[in-house]
């Protein structure tokens, strides 16, 4: 009889539990997850900076849900199999009940089915390839996608620049690269313009003469070309050495002060577009930059943009949702209408952001503001 009544009780023990471990969390645990090593190993800092501002901030007015938030940040080092390791452990081990990255769009695919098999949204902070948000609903982004990034770039090409031959060189390995340079191929010709060479190159090359022989042969107007700021320095710098003197363009993933500090002027009065522009005069990109320069003693990147805005939405999902059930947060978000600093912020049926673009042009070694094209 008491053998049976100390099993009885142990068992209502068990089962009160975990209850009140929930009750006694005065944390709202989300990831972070962002390259700190590795090929964009200048975005993962950037990146990570814009999440904690982010939840400092929320954090000095109160927390979310009436808690602190506990961001738990994971190095993905670039890698697709690191990033689905780390995704599987701030699931499964940090309870994160939502998480915000990462960068590369290779990286992210390997985290989105993980976060979409647990039911935990997360929002890509930077990842541009299309295929990103279609592995499910839990899947969001903070950033526009390729074939808008792409079609802006080849308009520029073609109507600013004025050119009209075009050739392309992008990592064969790499989603986000290769898909950019299609997307660019497609509207380029359909402008009018003429793409006279497309060749890929194997990830971690770091001679590209061959390739650049190849398509500079062509003589083409521009050279587009779609890799991270490691490669494109790199490549820049060997096509002036093979006599090439038009304007190299490019996406966002340029978007790192690295690139003029290895290239030099090999990219002066060369372009890129990306998500956002320091010198916006809107106040809330103002206030964002005064604030993040003096607690970094850096001026934002794009990337540092996104990561805050990320974090920031999903944070305002998680308040407007009243929980940290992901189900009830993915409610929240697709019903997200937030200014944040890359624009107004409304998902459209594929979970992705409808908003404008900025070319980048680089000049006397800064990046300086060229111009705003909407969506």
């Amino acid at each position: 009889m008491k053998k049976s009544y100390l099993v009885a009780l142990g068992l209502a023990v068990s089962a009160i539990l975990p209850f009140v471990g929930c009750d006694k969390n005065k944390e709202v645990v989300i990831g972070g997850v962002a390259p700190l090593t590795g090929e964009a190993a200048t975005f993962g800092v950037s990146t990570k900076n814009g999440y904690d501002l982010a939840v400092a901030e929320w954090n000095a007015k109160g927390g979310v849900l009436g808690k602190q938030v506990k961001l738990v940040f994971a190095d993905d080092k670039g890698d697709p199999a690191e990033g689905a390791t780390v995704y599987t452990k701030l699931i499964e081990q940090d309870k994160a009940c939502a998480i915000v990255g990462t960068v590369m769009s290779k990286v992210s695919l390997a985290g989105a089915p993980i976060c979409q098999a647990a039911k935990i949204p997360m929002i890509a902070t930077a990842s541009t390839n299309p295929k990103v948000t279609g592995v499910g609903n839990f899947v969001f982004r903070a950033c526009f996608i390729d074939p808008f990034q792409g079609t802006v770039g080849a308009k520029f090409a073609f109507d600013d620049l004025k050119a009209k031959k075009a050739a392309c060189l992008f990592d064969v390995g790499n989603d986000y690269t290769k898909g950019l340079s299609e997307f660019f191929k497609t509207k380029f010709t359909a402008l009018g313009g003429e793409i006279v060479g497309f060749e890929g190159h194997a990830t971690g090359t770091s001679d590209f003469k061959a390739q650049l022989t190849k398509v500079l042969a062509a003589k083409p107007d521009v050279l587009y070309v779609s890799d991270y700021y490691s490669d494109v320095a790199i490549i820049a710098k060997q096509a002036r050495e093979l006599g090439f003197k038009g304007p190299l363009v490019g996406g966002d993933g340029w978007d790192s002060p690295k690139l003029v500090e290895i290239a030099g002027p090999a990219v002066e009065g060369c372009f890129f577009t990306n998500h956002y522009a320091k010198e916006d005069k809107a106040p809330i990109v103002q206030d964002f930059v005064k604030k993040y320069t003096a607690k970094y003693n850096a001026a934002p990147d794009a990337l540092a943009a996104l990561a805050y805005d990320a974090t920031n939405i999903m944070l305002d999902a998680i308040n407007r949702a009243g929980s940290t059930d992901g189900t009830a947060i993915q409610g929240a978000l697709v019903k997200t209408d937030l200014k944040v600093v890359t624009g107004q912020v409304k998902f459209d049926g594929d979970r992705n952001p409808v908003k404008s673009a900025v070319i980048i042009e680089l000049k006397g070694g800064q990046q300086v503001y060229k111009t705003t094209v909407a969506p």
